[in-house]
């Protein structure tokens, strides 16, 4: 179930986070046939060990720490970072405080 529908909305992120006492803790903000946007919650430690998505993503820090390792190379995750994922990357993430993020799921484009 998302927290939003598909036509004109909005929501206030902060008031969704929501950090678990370990591991994370996910909500689906909208989601429909090309896109899916959800609201990740990390708690300090947890770990994603490496792996890949078939689909196109970026992530949106919006509060604490955290070091993403995407295709080899380390990206220190803080308030504001924005960071382009494409499709098949390897990548593998800690969060080194309580780490909240935007990840966006889109579908990937066939036309080349």
């Amino acid at each position: 179930m998302s927290i939003l529908e598909l036509k004109s909305s909005f929501v206030n992120l902060s008031e969704h986070i929501e950090y678990p006492s370990e591991g994370i803790l996910s909500k689906v903000l909208l989601k429909d046939k090309n896109c899916q946007y959800t609201l990740f919650c990390l708690a300090k430690n947890t770990e994603i060990s490496e792996h890949t998505s078939s689909r196109n993503a970026t992530v949106h820090v919006i509060e604490g720490e955290g070091v993403l390792i995407l295709e080899g190379e380390k990206i220190i995750l803080t308030k504001g970072v924005f960071v382009v994922m494409p499709s098949n990357a390897p990548h593998a993430l800690q969060a080194t405080e309580n780490l909240c993020f935007l990840l966006t799921l889109s579908a990937t484009d066939n036309s080349d």
